[in-house]
Parts: C-alpha cells; structure tokens; sequence
C-alpha cells in the first residue's frame, strides 16, 4: 500500500462542485489501496481577491498583515475539502501550517521551510484519516504566520512528501503534464510521459508555470517522483524523475520555452575597473530583485556597458536603484527595454551534442530574428530577443529540433515504463 501526497491547485477547487469533484479523485485513490494526504491551494482567484482588497485599503500592506491574510485562503479551501470528504463517508481532517507545524525562517511573503513536523499527520494517517493540509503557509519561530511566496503550495506538498516518505507527490491542476511547447503556440507540442528534474528545473526558471522552482529543487534533493495530472479527466500525465543513462542518449532538445517577464538594462560607458559589477547590482540583491542574464563589453578606452536581464515586474524599482549608482561609480546613462522575451531550449543531450548552439542560432538567423543576449547552462541555450519575434521563434525552433507529435525517433524517449504504483 502506497503513501501518495496529491497537491491539487486553484483552479481544481475554483468552486464547491469542484472541490466535491476533487473529493472524488482523492477516493478513488484510496480505492486503490493507498493512504492518502492532500494538500490545497487557495480557491482559483481567491489570493488575488485578497490581495486586491488590501490595496483598497491602501498600497502598502505590512507584509506580516499580507501572510496573515493570504494565508486564509488556504484555510478555507483544506477546511471545504475535509467537509466534501466526510460528506462521502471519508474520514478526513484539516490542518494548517501551524499545526504541524511547518516550520519557517521569519521571512514574511516568501519565506523558506526550516522543518516540517510530521508526527500529527503520521497519527492521523495511522488512523484512516486524509489529513488536508493548506498549503503555502507556515510558522515562524517567533509564532508568525508565514508564507512561501505565489505557488508555494507545490513546495508545501513535496516537503509533505519528502518528509513522510511517500512514493509519489501528485500535482492536480489544469493542465495534463508538459510538452515540449506552449500548446497554444505550437499545436503540434508534444505531450511528455517523462522528464528529468534538471529540464523541468531549467524549464521552470525560463517561464514554464507548471511548476514553482522552488517545489522541483526539493524534490530533487529527497528523490521525490513528482507526477503532473490534471483534475478534469485527461488521462495524460508527466513524470519528473532522476535522470537516467537513457535520457542522455533521446532527444537532444525536450522543450522550447518562452519567457514574457523579462527587462533589459545597459548601464552605458561604465569605468572598467575591479568592483563596478558589485557597486552596480548590489542593490538589487538588497531589495531582493533576481538578476538573470549579464553581459559585460569588451573594455574601450577604459570604459565598457554593462547589461543585464531583471523581471519585468521589478523594472521601475530597478530603474531607480540603478540611477542612484550611477554618477556614484561615474557612468554616463542608463538605457531599459521591456520590448523583449526570453525563447530557451531545454534537454538533457545538449551536454553531449556539439552544434547544437549552431543550429539555433542559424535557424533564428534564417528567419532575420536578431539576438541580443545568449546565456548557457550544461542543459540550457537562452537567447533574448524582440518580443515582436517570440511566437515565431518558438515555432521555427520547434520544427527544428524535431519536436513534433509525429516524430517517432523522438518519441522513443517517452516509450519507458511509468514508475510502478
């Protein structure tokens, strides 16, 4: 008998006849013989309404009051989900964070798990129970309700599963798995059975929302099979798993991906001398903005630009921080361009195949698709382009690399066994 942790997102439990539906899919897992724990997002658009509200009051809400406040919703969903539950005789509890408790740094609106106290849910399973533990939530050491940041009930379910052991942790939403693009750009996107935590890692990080990034670097770390099904009846499914020597050897690209949320600086005729770097993005780093790709010219008559990529959430905060630094390190303007995207392509065999590199820049090439940034990673090629030019490259990149529904030598890679339930 399996222990099997399924986390199940908002727009699963948008309404009651959806939280009765999801009641149902809980059941037949126990159906099947396995002990079950569960664990819920906030109702679909309920931690906007929230949020929405708060700013009515007024446009700066101490992040303390926000955790204490998003965290309701959380609540209110485990608390529904328990009563569907009992409502078809299946003995069910809620749990909050503080329960556990799940236990975090002090950090309000995204802090980070310490440890995750399973005695209660070990007793309650024990005892036939579905624990229904809300997620994205927990406690401080100082007795403060904390929150994980926007997703972080994929983080509270893998920390669910890692610490109780399961065989598997189960994430419902609207979505039956990943493809090898955005359906809606490429509808010959091929739906995948497997995929390696590093590609869903590196594919969460260049704009893919199946998952928080957060939630794929835990479950790497304790080995937790994640399986990404969807709550409305496709039988498709994903499985992100340790890679293997067969991965290695598949396709050389598993996905084309597209990021909007992306802003570029250029801190023009920056002085080329040791520091500048740091006295320019520390800053950032203090006001906790993430900065992505970086560029530093070829120094000119001892003076060089300095590029980087930051979301584009965080642009005009950005912009400011910047435009402090420099007369203080003596650079001469500061140029922003929201106008862009990022198209990645992800896969295992980049590590092994040369030319690869090659082949996506003559293809973006061909197509007259200027690029203005590269970055790379042992399984990674990101180019910054117009966002004009997005979709396209998308779809041209797609075709290349033989990603399509109909390719049969691509499609051996997803013939492997599903891990035994």
């Amino acid at each position: 008998m399996a222990l099997i942790v399924q986390k199940f997102g908002g727009s699963s439990l948008a309404s009651a006849e959806h939280i009765r539906s999801v009641a149902k899919i809980v059941a037949q897992a126990r159906q099947k013989g396995h002990r079950v724990a569960v664990v819920v997002s906030a109702m679909g658009g309920e931690t906007d309404r929230l949020l929405d509200l708060a700013g009515e009051i007024t446009p700066a809400q101490p992040e303390r009051e926000l955790d204490a406040l998003l965290a309701t919703g959380e609540q209110a969903s485990a608390a529904l989900l328990a009563i569907a539950l009992q409502n078809i005789d299946i003995p069910a509890r809620s749990y909050l964070g503080l329960q556990l408790p799940l236990l975090t740094d002090g950090q309000h609106t995204r802090a980070h798990i310490i440890k995750l106290s399973t005695a209660e849910l070990k007793k309650t399973l024990e005892q036939e129970i579905v624990p229904v533990v809300a997620g994205f939530q927990g406690v401080s050491p100082g007795g403060d309700i904390t929150t994980l940041g926007r997703g972080g009930s994929d983080t509270s379910a893998v920390a669910l599963a890692a610490a109780l052991q399961a065989h598997c942790c189960e994430i419902h939403s609207d979505v039956d798995g990943v493809y090898t693009a955005d359906p809606a750009i490429c509808p010959q996107a091929r739906h995948l059975r497997r995929i390696s935590y590093g590609e869903m890692l590196e594919m969460a990080d260049m704009g893919a929302k199946i998952l928080q990034i957060r939630s794929v670097e835990l479950a790497r770390k304790f080995k937790v099979p994640l399986l990404i099904k969807s709550s409305f009846g496709s039988d498709k499914c994903t499985w992100i798993l340790e890679e293997d020597k067969r991965d290695m050897e598949s396709a050389v690209i598993s996905g084309i991906i597209i990021s909007h949320n992306e802003a570029k600086m250029s801190v023009i005729r920056v002085p080329d001398r040791p520091g500048i770097a740091y006295q320019i993005l520390s800053p950032l780093a203090e006001a906790g903005i993430n900065v992505d790709m970086i560029i530093q010219n070829a120094s000119i008559d001892g003076y060089t630009d300095f590029t980087f990529t930051v979301p584009k959430a965080e642009l005009s905060t950005t912009t400011a921080l910047v435009n402090e630094v420099i007369p203080k390190i003596g650079a001469r303007a500061l140029s922003t361009d929201d106008g862009i995207v990022k198209v990645s392509a992800v896969g295992l065999g980049i590590k092994n195949r040369p030319g690869v590199a090659a082949r996506m820049f003559q293809v973006l090439a061909d197509e007259g698709i200027n690029i203005q940034m590269i970055s790379t990673s042992d399984i990674r090629l990101s180019c910054i382009i117009e966002a004009k030019y997005g979709e396209l490259a998308v779809r041209v990149l797609h075709d290349a690399f033989d990603l399509e529904i109909n390719n049969n030598l691509n499609a051996i890679k997803q013939q492997k066994l599903d891990p035994p339930m």
